[in-house]
């Protein structure tokens, strides 16, 4: 059990990776600020991670996500991918990717799995095999070994560990793995934000060697992407039948701050973009939302204004509430109890959204 190091309250649901309530977050901003700043770069350290943002004065520029990084000689960009040589940046590029992967049989346990045509057949016959379940069939997971983010919840957190490796996956190894039973490509990890280029182009190289057969393009995304980029993710998926899953973490400024180093204001502002795109699609849809149910920091309230967000844009795009296992520097808090994930669920409902979904419910305490 933690306790706030500013209003000295124990509990269960404050984790010792911040050390800090969920209520002197919102209301002692001003002293939260440090110890938020503190236990992001702790995190890092462990991993030999860049400590903040890149802004060296001169430095180049690296516009790929919200960080904008200006990353001086003989150093890192903040996810760690990218590396300041005598002006040129070396690391990952549109051939070549730190990255891993594997084949997932269908239907998957995917975000989507619950909307998309792997997991119903949503979508047939244009999108999907089977009318129903694509049973026989398999996504191919291609998780990306970086962030723009430095979720403390983070449950894939080991990518970390690869992240300063050297790149050393190409196109034509990845293509390597597709095959004639291969239904979807799925981008994840880490997130595919800094390495946006190489997916997009391995995505345009797949669907060429499909030949117009089924291969449907997703994205699983924290949404920090630069904007430029919305049209053309947007454009993939749209015409396969894939979709772009963007995981709502927070909506207070400072609870996600807090829990993500980083700020909202990107991710919303292309959820929004994205949404009006997809309007023009609207079976399977092409946007998904989630939010993680990370007990003690993200409540009702929480939901209720995420809700609210999506359904003052559409009120059909499918939003999944997850179940949180305790992880990387949260891993002291609970599972998400049950009682909550229900409450969540009512309020998303009545705040309007027509198809809301409890995921990981196994998870739940």
């Amino acid at each position: 059990m933690a306790q706030c190091f500013i209003c000295h309250q124990a509990s269960p649901f404050i984790s010792q990776g911040l050390n800090l309530c969920h209520n002197c977050i919102k209301n002692s901003w001003e002293e939260a600020l440090p110890l938020i700043r503190d236990a992001h770069q702790k995190s890092r350290k462990a991993f030999g991670l860049p400590l903040k943002v890149s802004a060296a004065q001169g430095g180049i520029s690296c516009h790929l996500c919200i960080n904008e990084c200006k990353i001086a000689e003989d150093e890192r960009g903040y996810c760690g991918l990218r590396k300041n040589d005598h002006g040129v940046f070396r690391g990952v590029t549109n051939r070549h990717g730190n990255l891993s992967w594997y084949h997932d049989p269908l239907p998957t346990n995917c975000v989507a799995s619950w909307v998309c045509p792997g997991g119903t057949g949503a979508g047939y016959p244009l999108y999907a095999f089977r009318d129903g379940p694509e049973y026989g069939f398999k996504n191919l997971a291609v998780f990306f070994h970086g962030c723009s983010m430095n979720c403390l919840f983070c449950q894939n957190w080991h990518f970390r560990k690869l992240t300063l490796k050297p790149p050393k996956i190409s196109i034509n190894d990845l293509m390597a793995a597709l095959d004639e039973s291969t239904a979807c490509i799925c981008y994840f990890g880490g997130d595919p934000t800094p390495q946006l280029p190489y997916a997009i182009e391995a995505a345009k190289v797949a669907l060429t060697k499909k030949k117009g057969g089924i291969l449907r393009i997703c994205w699983e995304t924290n949404g920090t992407f630069h904007s430029s980029w919305v049209e053309e993710m947007t454009l993939l998926s749209a015409k396969t039948g894939g979709s772009i899953k963007f995981d709502l973490k927070a909506w207070d400024e400072r609870v996600h701050l807090a829990l993500t180093g980083t700020t909202k204001e990107r991710t919303y502002t292309n959820f929004a973009l994205v949404a009006e795109r997809a309007k023009k699609r609207k079976e399977p849809p092409l946007l998904v939302a989630s939010t993680l149910l990370i007990p003690g920091y993200i409540d009702e309230e929480e939901v209720r204004h995420i809700a609210q967000f999506i359904a003052s844009l559409d009120r059909d795009i499918p939003y999944a509430l997850l179940g949180f296992y305790p992880q990387f520097y949260m891993a002291d808090l609970p599972p998400t109890p049950k009682d909550l994930a229900y409450r969540c669920l009512a309020v998303a409902e009545e705040e309007g959204l027509t198809r809301v979904h409890l995921g990981n419910v196994h998870l739940f305490s």
